[in-house]
């Protein structure tokens, strides 16, 4: 037990220096605590997933935050019921805001589902700013993308298909995202 915990400390600190390896040990020893939280929480394994693979980004992100005099798996589990506390929040507001709307709005809106050609042509247009976006990442990040959101594959459907276990899918998928969105970001 003391070995485990002196190796936690050290990828801490390793990972608070941006080593990538000490990202996926501490990914891959606190997966399952944070996931089994959110799981027992949610009821629903796509928001346990979400919130978890959210917990792992925010906590990394913030990782040279951590104060070492308390334990790392409680700072996760903090951030993770935090994340979920505002998923919940935001879901409430959103439905009552829905509500009232649809009473509202009721007899005025009659839905036309069929997409104009402004609709398909702005689709057109965002998708292709979105491919040349993903083309500036690196090929093995371009390569998650297009797996799971283009061929909307599984982490274990990916995992086979690029032969890397599944935690390392994860976590290249969330680097992958957080990428992007800086590219985005920058234009």
């Amino acid at each position: 037990m003391e070995i485990k915990s002196e190796r936690i400390q050290q990828s801490i600190q390793l990972a608070k220096k941006g080593d990538q390896n000490a990202f996926r040990f501490l990914l891959d020893t606190y997966w399952n605590d944070v996931y089994g939280f959110q799981l027992i929480r949610t009821k629903n394994e796509n928001d346990a997933e979400d919130i978890t693979i959210q917990t792992f980004s925010k906590a990394f992100d913030k990782i040279e935050r951590f104060d070492e005099q308390y334990e790392f798996k409680t700072w996760l589990m903090t951030i993770s019921k935090n994340l979920h506390i505002d998923l919940v929040r935001k879901r409430k507001s959103s439905i009552s805001h829905k509500a009232i709307q649809d009473t509202d709005d009721a007899i005025f809106n009659v839905p036309d589902d069929a997409p104009s050609a402004e609709d398909i042509l702005i689709q057109e247009q965002n998708l292709a700013k979105l491919l040349k976006y993903i083309k500036k990442l690196k090929p093995h990040y371009q390569e998650v993308i297009q797996l799971r959101y283009f061929q909307e594959m599984t982490y274990e459907e990916i995992s086979g298909t690029i032969e890397e276990p599944i935690n390392n899918v994860k976590v290249k998928l969330l680097r992958a995202k957080k990428l992007l969105a800086e590219i985005i970001k920058k234009k």
